[in-house]
């Protein structure tokens, strides 16, 4: 096993109508003023909202709101939370929806508690020295942002660039966990998001080293397949709590850590999905299985062994047949199980027709203008990453 460092500080409040207790929990704090940042209507139909500003004037905690979150969240509404924050003396953000919420207020408090543009964080310009406090109710199992050190932002003030940053500083001090709240996302969302949690996973096992890790594999193991059995359960049965628990914690677990640190992964995928999200506004867990089966395809023979181990753990291929049948059949069932929950599995089945040119394009920006490689099972430059674009069509 590698040396690794490990801290999940994020305090976990899990199950049914735990919501209800967010001002309690914002109030050990001492804030003066919390920002409530959430993303389009569902949250207010649902009643969510309601729930949660009453519970903030129970234990007096004034607020202010924001909506307008959206996937692939966008860096204008992150400047303009950061403005409202800082006109209305604003200092905490409390977080209520899924990851692109989350990331949008993770974005919002690094900006609220630095001296220069946040978009300097995302483009690797400046460090950020500290980050407001955050807190999230979630109500999507699928980024695992609640308990992760990562956000992601686009710029759409320029190019529309997609880009992800980790720091420590920015893990939310709670997340208020009801599976519950989840009963209602559409089959479509729900796929995508245990997509999501299944390749935050696959990024971690996929790595460039070959070191034993008994104990972490298990974990890595087990959380997917608890998503494969849970996720046909919630197309079927939406209001299913026990499978909606299962695959809610999954996705904590995938992301907090507990699976690996995101350093030590290949993060391939990641990169190709987020110029696909950047450029066409796709929903990341269905780009993310876009991606996937082409990436394993062009990659596995770099690190062989991992691929094999995969199919074996995952979904009990035999080795007898060799390293490179087991490899190929662990690719083969896992985007099987993804077009099972109607996921697609090539570009054109996302929606997108791309042309030679455009997979061009998307490989120019994925290595930032040739400045960068990815990955880690293959380090893939510009003509590699284009290959990958043509072949997921």
């Amino acid at each position: 096993m590698k040396n690794f460092e490990f801290y999940t500080p994020t305090r976990v409040i899990f199950g049914r109508d735990t919501e209800t207790k967010v001002g309690e929990l914002i109030q050990e704090y001492g804030c003066r003023k919390v920002l409530v940042h959430f993303g389009g209507q569902s949250a207010k139909k649902s009643g969510l909202l309601d729930r949660v500003y009453a519970s903030l004037k129970e234990h007096s905690v004034d607020y202010i709101s924001l909506g307008g979150a959206q996937p692939n969240p966008l860096l204008s509404l992150v400047e303009k939370g950061i403005a409202l924050c800082k006109a209305e003396g604003v200092d905490f953000i409390l977080a209520v929806g899924g990851g692109s919420v989350i990331d949008s207020s993770k974005a919002i408090a690094y900006g609220l508690a630095n001296d220069f543009p946040v978009w300097n964080i995302y483009g690797r310009i400046s460090a950020p020295k500290a980050c407001a406090p955050v807190g999230c109710i979630v109500t999507i199992a699928a980024a695992g942002s609640e308990m992760s050190d990562s956000s992601v932002i686009t710029n759409d003030l320029d190019g529309n660039q997609k880009r992800g940053f980790s720091s420590n500083l920015c893990r939310p001090k709670f997340a208020i966990m009801n599976p519950e709240l989840t009963y209602s996302l559409p089959a479509y969302q729900t796929a995508s998001g245990c997509t999501d949690i299944i390749m935050h996973t696959l990024e971690r096992w996929f790595t460039a080293h070959t070191d034993n890790s008994e104990l972490i594999d298990g974990i890595a193991v087990s959380v997917i397949k608890t998503v494969i059995h849970n996720a046909p359960i919630l197309l079927k049965d939406p209001h299913n709590y026990n499978a909606r628990a299962e695959v809610m914690w999954a996705g904590s677990l995938s992301h907090n850590g507990t699976t690996g640190p995101v350093g030590d992964g290949d993060w391939g995928s990641h990169q190709l999905e987020h110029e696909l999200g950047g450029m066409f506004n796709v929903t990341h867990g269905a780009g993310l299985a876009a991606v996937w089966p082409a990436w394993a395809h062009y990659v596995y023979k770099d690190n062989i062994t991992r691929f094999a181990q995969l199919a074996e753990r995952v979904f009990g291929v035999s080795l007898d047949g060799g390293q490179e049948h087991a490899a190929l059949e662990g690719i083969r069932l896992m985007t099987e199980f993804f077009a099972s929950i109607n996921m697609p599995v090539t570009l054109t089945q996302l929606g997108l027709n791309l042309s030679d040119e455009q997979c061009e394009t998307l490989a120019y920006n994925c290595t930032w203008k040739k400045t960068r490689t990815i990955g880690a099972v293959k380090k893939l430059g510009l003509e590699d990453i284009a290959a990958i674009y043509k072949a997921a069509r």
